[in-house]
């Protein structure tokens, strides 16, 4: 006897994850695979049992399935994490964006940075600036070292 599958599974994902897996679509789909196998195994033929085989390798695709999901989960909390140290370097640094109307660019230091939902936002001489905008990074221009012939200055 064969089930087939009635609905499909999607989650959403976003680049920068809030950090709480789901837990609860885990338990569902658990429940629901327990409950399909006991249905199967309760209106099976008594004359042409289910194979056993069949049973264990269902098991094992949704076990390896839940080990997946886990480990994609981990991996997004991860890039989470890179995005906001990556953000947080960024500070002191001069950059250079462009407006979300995709044609204005502009430059300026980045002052701070704000971790939100949607990922950092670089605050930039008071705009703010989501960190998918920016088109480069580089170092803010030194002071000038002094000029040792320079005798004003004692």
């Amino acid at each position: 006897m064969s089930i087939s599958a009635t609905e499909a599974s999607t989650s959403t994902t976003s680049a920068f994850p809030t950090g709480t897996p789901t837990t609860s679509a885990s338990t569902e789909d658990k429940q629901m695979f327990l409950e399909l196998m006991v249905a199967q195994l309760r209106y099976q033929d008594p004359l042409n049992p289910a194979d056993s085989g069949e049973f264990l390798a269902q098991s094992a695709q949704f076990t390896a399935l839940e080990k997946m999901q886990d480990v994609s989960d981990r991996v997004g909390a991860l890039l989470g994490s890179q995005m906001a140290f990556g953000a947080g370097a960024m500070v002191g640094q001069s950059v250079s964006w462009i407006d979300a109307d995709g044609v204005t660019t502009h430059a300026g230091v980045v002052a701070g940075v704000t971790f939100g939902a949607q990922g950092p936002v670089l605050d930039i001489d008071g705009s703010q600036v989501p960190l998918a905008q920016l088109l480069s990074v580089g170092a803010t221009t030194a002071p000038a070292a002094p000029d040792p012939t320079d005798t004003t200055t004692a």
